[in-house]
């Protein structure tokens, strides 16, 4: 299964969600495939104390048309990650956007599958960690996923990044040829705040069972573990936050979404 993680503003917990659902999978023995799509590279930066050059990251993958397999790095525990670098900005101006190159992400992948001696890799759920903005980056991990989760931050600003997301894959479904189903996860949720309720309420009344049941806490360990490099189980493995994340999966596989 292929969800791409995807908001069209920042701050949301993009990465964060990619990071720990993957972490909650491997808690039930299910590796996954994390591919950082985001030139700021913060995925990326979880898992490498020192940066892959762009020829061996998800940059490669359009400039040179390189299969993923070569640019996978093992990440111990989770599974594999698609590395990011910062050229990853240029792909709008130099590649445009044309079919080709906004099916390069699904081409890639759907080859990976295909490689049988490389199933180790492509045998994996796939987690695409997108940029917090529509263009060919964002376009190709749509056109090459499955499902879209949507995290929306409580606060009113991203709820309007939640609405454009919903316009945005429409607009998309004569193109796909499908509808592409999403859920909407509300992240930082503080139950000190009555807008944290109010976002939530609102995303229900807009988007009804699109809404993930299960919402993410404000939570200082999930904030922290990252700049340990780690994800929040491996930090602390019993706080808030990594119950929410392993009921998230939870939700998501009963619901099968995931």
């Amino acid at each position: 299964m292929r969800i791409a993680v995807f908001n069209q503003k920042g701050g949301v917990g993009k990465t964060t969600t990619a990071l720990n659902l993957a972490a909650a999978l491997s808690r039930k023995g299910r590796a996954s495939l994390l591919i950082d799509l985001d030139p700021q590279a913060h995925l990326t930066s979880i898992l490498c104390q020192e940066m892959p050059q762009a020829r061996a990251s998800a940059f490669a993958l359009y400039q040179h048309n390189r299969p993923l397999a070569e640019l996978a790095i093992e990440w111990p525990k989770l599974g594999w990650l698609i590395p990011s670098h910062a050229e990853l900005i240029k792909v709008d101006s130099l590649f445009g956007k044309g079919p080709n190159i906004l099916n390069r992400l699904n081409q890639g992948l759907t080859e990976l599958a295909a490689e049988t001696g490389n199933y180790a890799i492509s045998g994996q759920d796939t987690l695409i960690d997108c940029c917090p903005f529509l263009g060919v980056l964002s376009l190709n991990a749509v056109f090459a996923a499955d499902r879209v989760l949507v995290p929306v931050s409580s606060d009113h600003l991203s709820l309007r990044g939640a609405r454009q997301i919903a316009r945005t894959l429409q607009a998309l479904e004569p193109v796909l040829k499908r509808r592409v189903e999403r859920r909407f996860l509300v992240t930082r949720f503080d139950r000190r705040r009555r807008m944290s309720f109010d976002i939530a309420d609102k995303l229900r009344a807009e988007f009804g069972s699109d809404v993930c049941t299960t919402v993410i806490s404000e939570n200082v360990a999930v904030a922290e573990s990252p700049a340990l490099n780690l994800d929040v189980f491996s930090y602390a493995a019993n706080c808030r936050g990594a119950q929410d994340y392993a009921a998230l999966l939870d939700e998501l596989q009963e619901s099968g979404f995931l």
